[in-house]
């Protein structure tokens, strides 16, 4: 987050924005809206937006073209910082392969270009996913139980038929409430407010590959 906050801002201070420092506390301040807000008629982009540029000194029609700008761009040469973990493509192979459905569950505070260059950077950004859930598509965020309703919802799936797979306790664990079972990456695990863990599911990366190898194939009845 700091690269990312540091390259923004280097690159408004190129593009003429006045007092280009402010931008960190601004975008702050409208994504902590965008994940409180639960109004099923406003995208996350929408509400984020309407938060960001209230009482702002430069217009949308400036500040729009620039962040187009910077995530076509500047958010690329963030690329250097990440590194894939190597059982990831693996792990996307065998569930592609068995049949099932994948969705991008990531909390939905970025824009699509965003979330498709970061999947680019774990080398899976080539497989056909159902759902990316972005903030231009999505009305709620993490950890709101709505959030996995929703995407119940554009999937036309029961919670019953699905597993929620990720490393935040407080975020991925939520999707329990909505019906949905569970398996809690325990690599790099996110745990900042020391919640309890419920999980279905707990393990490590090669745990999660050997959990997937004894899934029931549904390639067979499609």
């Amino acid at each position: 987050m700091k690269k990312y906050f540091e390259k923004m801002v280097g690159m408004a201070r190129n593009y003429g924005v006045e007092k280009a420092e402010t931008l960190v506390e601004r975008l702050w301040r409208a994504t902590e809206a965008m994940i409180k807000d639960k109004d099923p008629q406003r995208t996350n982009m929408e509400v984020f937006e309407e938060n960001f540029f209230r009482d702002y000194h430069h217009p949308q029609e400036m500040m729009l073209p620039f962040f187009e700008q910077f995530y076509a761009r500047g958010f690329g040469e963030l690329h250097g910082h990440c590194q894939p973990f190597p059982e990831i493509r693996t792990i996307m192979e065998k569930v592609f392969n068995r049949g099932y459905q994948v969705v991008i569950a990531t909390n939905p505070v970025f824009p699509l270009n965003a979330l498709e260059q970061r999947l680019c950077w774990a080398e899976v950004g080539d497989f056909p996913y159902e759902l990316i859930t972005s903030y231009e598509v999505m009305h709620y965020t993490k950890p709101h139980t709505e959030y996995y309703e929703e995407v119940l919802e554009f999937l036309g799936l029961n919670p019953e038929d699905c597993i929620m797979v990720g490393n935040d306790v407080g975020e991925d664990l939520t999707a329990r409430k909505a019906g949905i079972k569970t398996f809690l990456v325990k690599d790099r695990l996110l745990n900042p407010h020391d919640l309890p863990i419920t999980a279905d599911w707990e393990g490590y990366l090669p745990d999660l590959v050997q959990f997937i190898d004894e899934l029931p194939s549904l390639a067979e009845n499609k």
